[in-house]
């Protein structure tokens, strides 16, 4: 029963490393990449629908991304969804294709995004902590009702706090990385 709520714990705590990762690949850097549009949905036919899924994403010049779309009708819809979502983009629609040009950042716009970088790491922290809170409580309530012994009770959250203290750490890397990378002239 401890195997099974550490594993569980773990995997919880993994899944949160992933999702800041991807709130990480959506903050820009002064390169375009996709990743900025993962979060953008589209009203395609009264659905909203994910960016991804109704274009192709090209990337010819390092602040140039070329946005293609798979069904021409729904450029306008595309279009509006990328002013919409605030990704400080104004898209340019020539009738085949959607050009977005990324503006230079300045350093003001620069410590902006560090400050989300560091919101969004700190959100990440907190969820893995409510997951060790979690997990905790599950592993006092067995030692309490005597399904394991106190000692078994005791090296499980032992190792709770490692795994938690090493998914935290993670964390604080991958915050690392995005601030050197933000602040990147």
């Amino acid at each position: 029963m401890i195997d099974e709520t550490l594993f569980e714990a773990e995997e919880k705590m993994e899944k949160t490393v992933e999702a800041a990762k991807e709130a990480f690949a959506g903050i820009r850097t002064g390169r375009a990449h996709p990743g900025m549009f993962q979060k953008v949905l589209v009203d395609y036919y009264g659905a909203p629908t994910p960016l991804q899924q109704l274009a192709s994403f090209q990337t010819p010049e390092a602040r140039t991304i070329i946005i293609s779309p798979f069904d021409k009708s729904s450029m306008h819809a595309i279009e509006k969804a990328i002013q919409v979502a605030d990704l400080g983009v104004n898209p340019s629609n020539d009738g085949n294709i959607i050009r977005c040009v990324m503006p230079v950042l300045t350093e003001e716009r620069r410590r902006e995004y560090v400050k989300m970088a560091h919101s969004q790491a700190e959100d990440a922290k907190v969820s893995v902590r409510n997951v060790r809170r979690s997990a905790k409580t599950t592993l006092e309530k067995l030692v309490k009702d005597g399904e394991v012994g106190e000692d078994e009770g005791a090296r499980a959250e032992k190792e709770l706090e490692a795994v938690t203290k090493r998914h935290v750490d993670q964390i604080d890397e991958l915050l690392k990385h995005k601030e050197a990378e933000l602040l990147e002239v």
